[in-house]
């Protein structure tokens, strides 16, 4: 199968908008919401879950005051600082700063430290009207969104594998961190969506730096046009001078909002706009860009 991975540097460009637009297009796909953070593409997808499973992201400490003699060695050995102690001299762990490495558990003569794991997040398999749909939800205040990236992705391909379906759709997350990393690893193709403001452009040039250290094909799309006709030509130059394909300019419109208050995509709701147009467009270019990379 080919694994495409939409991108934007940013939030609010009109990835996920075009992620399902993409995904209605497909032929025999898998779609997979790797924004776990801030997942909303199941919004317009409407899935209807069919498997429902927690996720581990890790440990969090806790101490048992009674069994505790307050040595300390805890605390002096924490390097995050999550472990203070209070008025009354008790110790006790602040369960946003512990990392779960459990070192403490380990020095603690007393075996007054236990370990729990984290299962606040939760991953799901859904059907779709465009097939199957892969998603997660992360509880407040879990961390590890790199590996639950990770994890969903690896539960898309598998199943992609099963089903022989022809592509991988990812949702990518916004910004260039872990989560982004856990996106780019071991995909085929990138689509970076770019909205036409300075900050729109300046997280997108971020982005294309990293996405030039796994050397990964990218092609790009101005999205919302028409709101700054000036840094449209500024994006434009730069990709050229990047070497970046720009597949399309879709213009800024109302209809999407319609659209998505429809609960539909664009190429489902007004096929035969312009907006859908240019959206097959960019769909057909990643198509033949398969084959290419393929050969």
């Amino acid at each position: 199968m080919h694994e495409i991975t939409v991108l934007s540097g940013k939030g609010g460009t009109g990835k996920t908008t075009i992620t399902g637009a993409l995904a209605a297009l497909a032929e025999s796909v898998v779609i997979c919401d790797n924004d776990v953070d801030a997942a909303d593409l199941f919004l317009l997808l409407q899935p209807n879950i069919q498997q429902r499973e927690p996720f581990i992201s890790g440990n969090t400490a806790s101490i048992n005051t009674e069994a505790c003699n307050q040595c300390g060695l805890c605390q002096s050995n924490c390097r995050f600082d999550a472990i203070q102690q209070t008025d009354k001299g008790y110790y006790h762990i602040d369960p946003f700063a512990c990392e779960g490495c459990r070192l403490c558990e380990r020095l603690c003569p007393q075996s007054a430290i236990t370990s729990s794991k984290n299962d606040g997040n939760t991953w799901f398999m859904s059907d779709t009207r465009f097939g199957t749909f892969v998603h997660a939800q992360m509880g407040p205040g879990e961390e590890n969104s790199g590996k639950l990236v990770s994890f969903i992705r690896k539960q898309a391909k598998e199943t992609a594998a099963k089903n022989n379906a022809g592509y991988i759709i990812n949702d990518g997350p916004p910004g260039i961190g872990c989560p982004v990393i856990a996106s780019l690893s071991g995909t085929k193709q990138v689509l970076l969506v770019i909205e036409p403001t300075q900050s729109g452009w300046h997280d997108a040039e971020r982005l294309i730096q990293l996405i030039r250290q796994f050397q990964i094909p990218v092609t790009a799309v101005i999205n919302k046009a028409g709101l700054h006709e000036a840094m449209e030509q500024h994006i434009e130059e730069q990709l050229i001078s990047h070497d970046i394909p720009l597949i399309a300019k879709i213009p800024y419109s109302q209809v999407f909002r319609q659209a998505m208050l429809n609960l539909q995509t664009i190429v489902e709701y007004a096929p035969d706009s312009e907006e859908s147009q240019l959206i097959k467009k960019v769909w057909n270019t990643l198509a033949a860009n398969k084959t290419q990379i393929t050969n």
